[in-house]
């Protein structure tokens, strides 16, 4: 389990999380939704590590460990690992060098060339991508749609226990979200956590998440099953400020 207990962060002195209580159980997939602005990407950011965020009040526990001031490299050796709304270009590093390099660090072992590239060719398989796109520099030239998908083969690759997905789904066609949500869908199992964020319900029909937290102004105002998607599809946000 990952849980979040009365967790209060701050970035330049003006407070974006505003005591959240979370638990994210094993086996399940998660849907974080709320207006802009509301503090999702902060909390996608603070599981993560990022030391650009402070810490005012409260814990991060995982697997009743408590790892708010480990690193993310520590936080990522440990098995979390965020997909990033805007994935920075990386240019004279292709991506199967870095997702080998990546695999070892992470596995705090090496894996032979071999091994790699044979699990390599099944992810680009299920991803309906081609070999050469490995050969590619991370990043560089991509598209929108490239880049989220070049995200979503990291995360197949590696292979984690806690999966924040942080805005996959945006700016993709219907093709792109189907085969990204497929990619998803194929990591779940009983001991991973996977945690959703995104404005709209398209990727959540492939995805069908067990649950649905509603973040505003920093605060989980609203937590409901998959029938909340439809409401918030139909009246938007205003109807639970007004409660």
């Amino acid at each position: 389990m990952l849980e979040i207990k009365n967790l209060h962060v701050k970035i330049n002195e003006k407070e974006i999380l505003r005591g959240i209580n979370l638990k994210f159980e094993k086996g399940k997939i998660h849907a974080l939704m709320g207006p802009n602005g509301s503090g999702k990407s902060t909390l996608a950011n603070i599981i993560m590590g990022n030391p650009k965020y402070k810490i005012i009040k409260g814990k991060i526990l995982f697997n009743n460990e408590d790892i708010t001031n480990l690193s993310p490299t520590q936080r990522a050796k440990k098995g979390i690992f965020l997909s990033f709304q805007n994935p920075s270009e990386i240019e004279g590093v292709t991506i199967s060098s870095f997702l080998r390099m990546a695999l070892n660090n992470s596995k705090n072992k090496k894996i032979s060339v071999l091994e790699f590239y044979k699990l390599l060719k099944e992810k680009l398989k299920l991803l309906k991508m081609p070999e050469n796109f490995s050969e590619r520099y991370l990043n560089q030239g991509f598209s929108g749609g490239e880049k989220k998908k070049s995200e979503i083969l990291q995360l197949s690759i590696l292979n984690p226990k806690v999966a924040i997905l942080d805005e996959t789904d945006s700016g993709l066609d219907i093709d792109a979200l189907k085969t990204i949500a497929s990619g998803i869908n194929a990591l779940m199992k009983k001991d991973k956590i996977i945690i959703v964020i995104t404005h709209y319900k398209r990727i959540l029909e492939y995805l069908k998440p067990d649950k649905l937290f509603v973040m505003i102004n920093g605060k989980i105002v609203l937590e409901g099953g998959p029938g909340l998607i439809d409401q918030l599809e139909e009246k938007g946000y205003s109807w639970i400020e007004k409660k």
